[in-house]
């Protein structure tokens, strides 16, 4: 298939273009480069030994994504593009609004205008807001904490109310818990612009000496060590998982929510330490204040990942760490002088 991902060279979208690649489908890459470098295309091609078009542009922007579905042929689209940190979305509720509702309704006219039907939305645990009992499944009640996780929200509405509203549409609701780690070449990997808005990157930059210490926010939870537990899943399972959906709309219309996480939780500290293992280096840590909007325990049942698309996560917490090490050490001697 030819498929378009937007926010193709951000960090989930471009190790979901190695597995759709390597897998013999034709990947193009639509972005605005906000929070990724185009220098990305180059790392893919040198993966995959294919070259990927990128389309500079953002998603808003409704005749750019219409004519980039009419001159790559484009028969599914992965929409990755958005805004997604929790705390940031507190203080800018209305670019989130932007960029992740508008965005996604851009898109929609865009597919509605050339006939492209199927569609994998890069969707989010925080649709479950606080959660009332763990772990998380499709049917738990939706309510999120935080103007991000409305956003996701607001957008699976819509998406559930077009799949109702048209028989020809397949859709699914891709609910990620905490993406980490790295492909194995240590060529791509998590790599904000700024300050890293997720964990993982920014204990990868102390360990590597770039930032003094980590803030944990909160110690005073209801969770073991008081510190906040979330489900991590490795990146290339994400992207498997992506690959999954896609050949399981082929034969399934509708708007399906679908967990994409391991089922296991571990806390910041429990990160934190992991990280010093595989890295063989100390990650100092000094505790704060809880942000607003954050939630004390996510994790998920991936149940009926593994029963609708025949997925579940293989790699390990360990692999997520050493290969998230692997690409801080290879980013790291790059940006050297």
């Amino acid at each position: 298939m030819n498929i378009l991902l937007t926010g193709g060279t951000g960090y989930i979208g471009s190790h979901t273009a190695v597995v759709l690649s390597q897998l013999g489908h034709r990947v193009v890459l639509l972005d605005n480069l906000s929070n990724s470098n185009a220098q990305v295309v180059d790392q893919l091609r040198r993966i995959t030994g294919l070259d990927m078009p990128l389309v500079h542009g953002d998603v808003r922007d409704t005749p750019v994504v219409q004519h980039t579905l009419e001159k790559f042929d484009i028969q599914a689209v992965v929409h990755f593009a958005g805004l997604k940190a929790v705390g940031e979305s507190v203080q800018k509720p209305v670019e989130y609004f932007s960029n992740n509702v508008q965005g996604t309704l851009s898109v929609l006219q865009a597919m509605q205008a050339h006939g492209v039907n199927t569609l994998v939305f890069s969707s989010s645990a925080t649709v479950y807001g606080e959660p009332q009992f763990l772990p998380l499944t499709e049917s738990h009640p939706t309510g999120a904490t935080n103007p991000y996780g409305r956003s996701k929200l607001h957008v699976e509405e819509i998406l559930a109310d077009l799949a109702r509203s048209d028989p020809k549409w397949k859709i699914a609701c891709l609910r990620y818990f905490n993406p980490v780690g790295a492909h194995a070449s240590g060529l791509i990997g998590e790599n904000p612009n700024g300050i890293p808005n997720n964990l993982m990157p920014f204990i990868a930059q102390v360990a590597w000496g770039q930032r003094t210490e980590l803030q944990v926010f909160g110690n005073d939870y209801a969770t073991p060590d008081g510190t906040g537990v979330r489900d991590y899943i490795h990146v290339m399972d994400l992207a498997q998982g992506h690959a999954a959906a896609i050949d399981y709309l082929k034969q399934h219309p509708g708007c399906h929510p679908i967990n994409l996480g391991t089922g296991q939780g571990y806390s910041v500290l429990e990160m934190v330490r992991a990280f010093e293992r595989a890295s063989g280096q100390a990650v100092p840590y000094r505790v704060t204040p809880r942000r607003p909007g954050d939630v004390a325990a996510c994790y998920a049942n991936p149940q009926k990942a593994h029963e609708l698309l025949n997925w579940q996560a293989q790699l390990s917490l360990d692999d997520m760490c050493t290969s998230t090490w692997h690409f801080q050490q290879s980013l790291g001697r790059l940006e050297s002088p």
